[in-house]
């Protein structure tokens, strides 16, 4: 390697180490709040033997790590000793199944209604069941900063009826109602 090659491999690495430190200013820049949201209750606790299982979403907050999902999103929980494994799957516009696996512990002492989920080990982020419908037919989950929300339901249509209660929970907590996007579950992904 010549020495102009190495300088300008070198003020590369530098200009890509500054725009690193940049974007993580910002980003806790970002976390920065002069009116902070009022603690987020959940459920007072979860079965999370009647939890585990598939999960259809049909309605979401919209964010950046589902934004190739179009349709027909859900996920499957099952128990595997002391966590969760949870496969998030969804159709593409091209008509693809996207997938991925995960992890979810159970935060200690939540009753089981706080979990820690990861994607991308080392990084966790907050799974907090928020409202659970009659014999868990749906769920509205969501995260502490409310930036974050999904409604859940066992099948892949919800009644009118559970769909507005969980808006209005969801609503009552704090969410932007308005916000949620219903996720059109068009056919199987089996």
């Amino acid at each position: 390697m010549n020495v102009r090659h190495h300088r300008q491999r070198a003020g590369h690495t530098g200009r890509l180490a500054a725009l690193i430190v940049a974007a993580g200013l910002a980003g806790l820049a970002g976390c920065a709040s002069t009116t902070p949201n009022p603690p987020l209750p959940t459920v007072p606790s979860v079965d999370l033997a009647r939890y585990v299982g598939t999960w259809h979403e049909v309605a979401a907050l919209p964010n950046r790590f589902q934004k190739q999902c179009v349709a027909d999103t859900q996920a499957r929980y099952r128990q595997t000793g002391a966590t969760i494994e949870v496969v998030n799957r969804c159709r593409t516009a091209d008509g693809k199944v996207d997938d991925i696996t995960g992890v979810a512990k159970v935060v200690p002492d939540s009753g089981n209604a706080k979990l820690r989920v990861s994607f991308f080990r080392p990084f966790y982020g907050d799974y907090w069941v928020l409202a659970l419908g009659p014999d868990y037919r749906w769920a509205l989950v969501g995260s502490p900063s409310r930036q974050y929300g999904w409604v859940l339901s066992r099948a892949p249509q919800i009644a009118p009826t559970d769909l507005d209660a969980a808006l209005a929970r969801a609503q009552a907590l704090g969410y932007p109602r308005t916000a949620f996007r219903t996720t059109p579950q068009t056919q199987p992904l089996d």
